[in-house]
């Protein structure tokens, strides 16, 4: 319960609270019950062998938004299948305080002003690995990524994407770039 309060209460940056080890990825305590988490179960799966669609983020961009998807609605459509994203560009790269999850913003373009859509690498144990291969890779183009740091990158990254469509919800999730409640979650991003 201690730990929960300072969690909450003493934020040590704009991308995170104060985590017992905030450069280990893999164990960072997310400060929101999954119960808080829109669609937790839906977002929080493994990616299937299954054999990828290749696509580019103009074509998530072109994706119709629903009017209303259920906070606790299943998978459905296009969201049980898996996606590549051949070229990329990331954008932003940040841990979500609320649930640990890797959020990275991509575009179709290096150009700071295109549309993005999110990409997010969940903070569940098989993703583990995943987490910590864009940290390093981050981190090899001078760039730091934990739960304490994290934002806007000073140039955009070439990156290949792998993951699941999902519908999220309108709301506050990123940048005034991101331009659809699509996202690629979870997903699996390469920046070489």
């Amino acid at each position: 319960m201690l730990l929960w309060f300072a969690a909450g209460s003493c934020k040590g940056s704009d991308y995170g609270v104060l985590q017992p080890t905030p450069e280990d990825l893999c164990k960072c305590i997310p400060i929101e019950p999954d119960i808080a988490d829109f669609r937790h179960i839906a977002k929080h799966t493994p990616i299937p062998n299954i054999a990828a669609q290749e696509i580019g983020v103009d074509t998530i961009l072109s994706w119709t938004q629903d009017a209303f998807v259920a906070p606790d609605a299943a998978r459905t459509g296009r969201e049980l299948q898996v996606f590549h994203i051949a070229n990329a560009f990331v954008q932003e790269a940040s841990v979500n305080a609320a649930d640990c999850d890797v959020h990275l913003e991509i575009s179709q373009t290096a150009d700071k002003k295109a549309p993005r859509v999110i990409v997010e690498t969940p903070v569940d144990s098989e993703f583990c690995s995943a987490r910590q291969a864009v940290q390093a890779q981050l981190k090899n183009h001078g760039f730091r990524l934990d739960s304490q740091h994290g934002g806007e990158l000073p140039q955009a990254l070439p990156a290949q994407i792998t993951g699941m469509a999902f519908e999220d919800f309108d709301h506050s999730r990123g940048s005034a770039q991101v331009a659809t409640i699509w996202e690629l979650h979870p997903a699996i991003v390469t920046i070489p």
